[in-house]
């Protein structure tokens, strides 16, 4: 009896490290940027009128990837104000994202902006390297790939310590359907002056396709915190009627703290 029960552990234990070695192995990042309960405001500005908010908020979360970890980050946008009776928006993005490779497993997206309306369900496979978009599609897309709201946090993970002026980051992106590269550009190291104060800054542009969204590649810039928060403080876009500016008003909840705050 007891040569069978050792036989029998043997083979169960061997099943075992068979199934675990050839299961998926999923990217490590090291995230020493954000936390949960991280919560970040901001005012959209058009000229000298705030037009709209925008929060974007980091929470706990029961939901599993895999049986993994996960970030829920939430965001939202509304129109302020008389931009109510112009222009309505009221937006939603949530995002689920793995605590360990700064991955997404769920994207969900609501957006109603002047009555036209968009709705995404995502569900990310990472471990087969697809996405299901929710309507009966499938796509292909590597491990690691992004949403919307994701590559923000994943790009605050990225090793900046050797950076110089015109390197380039690739992060690979999900969005409306379609796998692109989303590539960003360091253009230099500024100092921003907000309501909330002075900060000092890394300024980035995204590589853009021409005319995919903007006709020029630096129409949009955008500034992060030269700390190890790396918070988007910043973010400008040159539209045909003028520009758009999103700046940070309000944060709390902080991994480290803000040391790129000039007192």
């Amino acid at each position: 009896m007891g040569k069978i029960v050792k036989g029998l552990s043997i083979v169960v234990l061997t099943s075992f490290l068979i199934s675990s070695s050839s299961g998926p192995k999923y990217p490590t990042v090291d995230n020493q940027a954000f936390q949960i309960g991280e919560r970040l405001r901001y005012r959209i500005s058009y000229g000298f009128i705030d037009a709209g908010e925008a929060v974007l908020e980091t929470k706990e979360t029961e939901v599993k990837g895999a049986g993994r970890k996960l970030y829920h980050v939430v965001g939202t946008g509304k129109t302020l104000g008389a931009f109510n009776a112009v222009y309505r928006v009221n937006d939603r993005y949530e995002s689920y994202i793995d605590q360990q490779s700064i991955m997404p497993w769920f994207f969900y997206r609501r957006v109603d902006e002047g009555g036209y309306k968009i709705k995404q369900d995502y569900t990310f496979r990472q471990h087969s390297e697809k996405v299901d978009n929710g309507k009966g599609k499938s796509f292909k897309a590597p491990m690691g790939v992004q949403d919307m709201i994701s590559c923000f946090y994943f790009a605050r993970t990225l090793d900046f310590s050797h950076i110089k002026k015109g390197k380039v980051y690739v992060i690979p992106t999900f969005m409306d359907d379609e796998l692109f590269e989303l590539k960003i550009k360091y253009m230099g190291d500024e100092v921003i002056e907000l309501r909330k104060g002075k900060f000092k800054c890394m300024r980035f542009v995204p590589v853009v396709q021409t005319g995919r969204y903007f006709k020029h590649e630096e129409d949009v810039s955008f500034w992060v915190t030269k700390d190890k928060n790396r918070i988007p403080i910043q973010i400008k876009a040159k539209i045909p009627v003028g520009s758009v500016k999103m700046h940070l008003v309000g944060y709390s909840g902080l991994k480290n703290e803000l040391s790129s705050k000039i007192k």
